[in-house]
């Protein structure tokens, strides 16, 4: 379960940076809290944490559960390539947002596996119980 935590901190740690990377793109462009919109390129880091903050909230709940039916290293990886998958959308879509499809992909298709582990875990063991 270590693994799991450790890639959980990870993710948070980098909505945090992505977070950070708004900030600095409002001093850059000129965009003054609590103003959303403005200039292109700042509204684009926006996004990017917008983006990721309506991941991460289906993220981390399906890492916890799937990690309770599935093996945590596999668990772990999944986020890991989440991670990743951040990372390729942040650096895309700030340079060109049509190019973030392979960004969001390797960063949506793993909570969607994560889910359906979860799932299929939780309703095997609702079945082994009754």
């Amino acid at each position: 379960m270590a693994l799991v935590h450790l890639v959980i901190v990870l993710a948070l740690l980098e909505f945090f940076a992505f977070g950070m990377a708004v900030g600095k793109a409002r001093g850059t462009y000129g965009v003054a809290a609590p103003a959303t919109s403005g200039n292109e390129l700042f509204e684009r880091y926006y996004r990017v944490q917008m983006n990721t903050l309506e991941l991460l909230i289906m993220l981390i709940p399906a890492m916890w559960l799937a990690a309770r039916y599935m093996d945590p290293r596999i668990v772990a990886a999944l986020g890991a390539l989440y991670l990743i998958g951040r990372l390729v959308y942040f650096v895309s879509y700030v340079k060109e947002p049509k190019t973030r499809g392979l960004g969001f992909a390797l960063s949506s298709v793993p909570i969607l596996v994560l889910m359906l582990g979860a799932l299929f875990g939780a309703a095997r063991a609702v079945w082994h119980h009754l």
